[in-house]
């Protein structure tokens, strides 16, 4: 779906508050009350909100992942400019992973023009991205592809990335939790991660700020096994405490 910037808005609105009512979203958006409403059917209908009597929430769990095309959506710019702020602190002539999300594919999008990388992958759609560099080396994980996003996993995607020590992992994630623990929703696409961590001299993390307080259902890893972050927006408590600890070096893009 197409979406404008104060639909973009209305969403991000009802993320903060959880659930809301028509009224209270008019008001903050400074709009009548007949546009909240076509914009929330319009939202509704493309997933990315749950309508109820007089209100409007956000379809919220922990078992299941919104689907790949209501992510590219959600918080763009934001992934955007993360995407660069990673690609300029890659060098050229370096080993990389990129896992499966939206953020590390927009991160694959930002290294376009880059020099001499190798880069390994368990996301088609990141393969399919760096393909277009002439410059880069793309090698694809084996495994069963998800279809609803073209992400591979299971044992072969574990297997396979055993054989590698990168450079650098770029990886995204669902959920980071109050307690410091990175989570995601499928055990087989978890399990690849963790691979990728351990096969990894350096592990930098890609999330935009929506990803903090929210939850998900497998743990993938905690935040002193990642060396950088990089977010849209600073990290408040008690994430910016949990950072310093665990010694991360946290880069907001601009």
């Amino acid at each position: 779906m197409n979406t404008n910037p104060r639909q973009l808005q209305l969403v991000e609105e009802v993320r903060a508050r959880q659930s809301t009512s028509v009224e209270q979203l008019a008001d903050s958006l400074g709009v009548t009350l007949q546009t909240i409403r076509r914009d929330i059917q319009k939202l509704a209908d493309a997933g990315l909100l749950v309508r109820f009597h007089g209100g409007v929430r956000v379809p919220s769990a922990t078992v299941e992942n919104l689907a790949h095309t209501q992510r590219q959506v959600l918080h763009a710019e934001g992934k955007m400019r993360i995407a660069r702020a990673v690609a300029e602190a890659v060098p050229n002539g370096c080993s990389l992973i990129l896992n499966i999300g939206t953020t590390t594919e927009a991160v694959a999008q930002a290294l376009l023009q880059h020099k001499g990388l190798r880069v390994i992958t368990n996301n088609l759609n990141v393969a399919a991205i760096l393909s277009s560099n002439a410059d880069c080396e793309v090698i694809v994980a084996g495994g069963v592809v998800r279809t609803r996003d073209r992400g591979i996993v299971g044992e072969a995607a574990v297997d396979f990335m055993r054989q590698f020590k990168v450079d650098i992992a770029v990886i995204g994630i669902s959920a980071i939790e109050p307690d410091g623990t990175l989570r995601d929703f499928d055990l087989r696409e978890v399990k690849v991660a963790q691979t990728i961590i351990g096969q990894s001299r350096e592990v930098w993390l890609a999330a935009d700020h929506s990803k903090f307080s929210r939850q998900a259902m497998v743990e993938l890893a905690r935040l002193n096994q990642i060396d950088r972050l990089f977010t849209d927006v600073p990290p408040s408590a008690p994430f910016d405490a949990l950072l310093r600890d665990a010694e991360v070096q946290c880069t907001i893009a601009q």
